[in-house]
């Protein structure tokens, strides 16, 4: 449905229907396309290669022909052979063009008298396929504290109805892929109860949201749909005949496995699971906790939490010496006005307390296995490991200036919280 707009500054939009309404046609180039003309293209070059394999079959069953006949019939093998060929080669270039449709989105930094304009959400959101990216494991992440950010601050609401519907099939995409990868499923239950205290305000007399009475009746089914996917999901342990098993493997293993976890939840739920090798490993090692406050703090920060760990604990031992009897004389002793003990501290600090400490004070190290990333050049957002179309390939002279600049530093990761700061939530 193409709509041509009456202002001569505008060339209109041509919009598209599909299952969740009505959508640009350029928003739904990124991403989507590349996935359906490549399945397109591998059926059709499967219905070739079917129609090539009966023909020879044919060929081998009527031996009885005329020898002139069996020529034309390899001719026509010869031919059919050769228009294949030509078909893929044509379809392999049609899926390098089809590769080139890069996720991406272009955002609008700061407005100027030249430009001006604000960032939608659910444009974003539609151009950098995070429905699709849901799927990536490296991306799984990532999208989970995105939708963590916008649930549990109670931003819905203030969302566009555009926005709204592509949040909760994001949330249903997200349930989806937990129930069938089994994995990660501490983070949707996160989400979860985010959900059930938004459809407990929606059934209340008082407080409803605003906006569309039919929109939000839809997103109620919707939310209904992800709890009951939630419900089914089982998780299935491995049968006997699988060898080994965590609890099999040798102590340097499991030592290698835990120091792979960058959540302290994680370190704690695998020593309540019931294994005594991975319960000395977490509460009887300093190792773990140590390289955990060294992932997430700097050496700084760890620092200036040692030096307040010692003078609280020299002044707990002051006081113990004060309130103490006389009969603590033989844990104790003084030399001249100073207090000496007898029995010294460990130079080696408590971790698990360092990190705890800092954690409260400075808060967690966010890490994702991909982010997306902001070109200072283009001012484009897009998925490291898919790229983007930049001003840089398209303009020579700008690309001299650039070849004693590091490529690394003109992509600046964005963050989740990052993220929703170019769309003023």
């Amino acid at each position: 449905m193409p709509f041509i707009s009456k202002d001569w500054r505008s060339p209109g939009e041509e919009w598209v229907k599909t299952e969740e309404g009505w959508e640009k046609k350029k928003i739904l180039m990124c991403g989507r396309q590349r996935t359906s003309n490549m399945e397109d293209t591998n059926s059709r070059c499967q219905a070739l290669q079917e129609f090539n394999q009966e023909l020879r079959l044919s060929t081998i069953a009527n031996r009885w022909l005329r020898e002139e006949e069996e020529e034309d019939k390899e001719n026509m093998i010869t031919d059919t052979d050769s228009f294949t060929r030509e078909y893929q080669s044509c379809d392999e270039r049609q899926r390098v063009n089809d590769m080139s449709v890069q996720p991406h989105c272009h955002i609008t930094i700061k407005c100027t008298r030249e430009i001006a304009g604000f960032n939608g959400l659910s444009d974003a959101l539609k151009r950098l396929d995070f429905r699709s990216a849901v799927r990536d494991v490296r991306r799984f992440n990532y999208i989970c504290k995105l939708l963590d950010l916008l649930v549990s601050s109670q931003k819905v609401a203030a969302l566009s109805g555009c926005a709204q519907k592509v949040l909760f099939n994001m949330l249903e995409e997200v349930a989806y892929q937990v129930s069938s990868s089994q994995q990660n499923i501490h983070l949707l239950r996160g989400l979860l109860s985010q959900l059930r205290l938004m459809r407990e305000d929606c059934s209340s007399c008082w407080g409803r949201p605003l906006g569309s009475t039919t929109l939000w009746e839809r997103h109620l089914s919707t939310i209904n749909r992800i709890l009951n996917i939630a419900a089914r999901i089982q998780i299935n342990e491995p049968g006997d005949d699988v060898f080994p098993k965590l609890q099999n493997l040798p102590e340097e293993c499991v030592r290698e496995i835990l120091l792979r976890l960058a959540d302290h939840r994680d370190l704690e739920s695998s020593a309540g699971a019931g294994s005594e090798v991975i319960r000395n490993l977490v509460y009887g090692e300093q190792r773990l906790w140590r390289e955990l406050a060294q992932f997430h703090f700097t050496n700084a920060q760890i620092a200036t939490v040692l030096a307040v760990i010692e003078s609280e604990d020299d002044e707990a031992e002051k006081a113990a010496l004060e309130s103490s009897s006389r009969s603590s004389v033989r844990f104790y002793g003084r030399v001249g006005n100073r207090i000496v003990k007898s029995n010294p501290r460990s130079s080696e600090p408590d971790w698990q307390r360092v990190y705890h400490k800092l954690r409260r004070s400075v808060g967690l190290r966010e890490e994702y296995a991909e982010m997306l990333q902001l070109c200072r050049n283009c001012r484009c957002l897009f998925w490291k490991s898919s790229g983007h179309p930049c001003i840089i390939d398209q303009d020579p002279a700008f690309l001299e200036k650039l070849e004693d600049v590091d490529k690394d530093s003109l992509h600046v990761p964005i963050p989740p919280h990052a993220f929703l700061k170019f769309f003023s939530l």
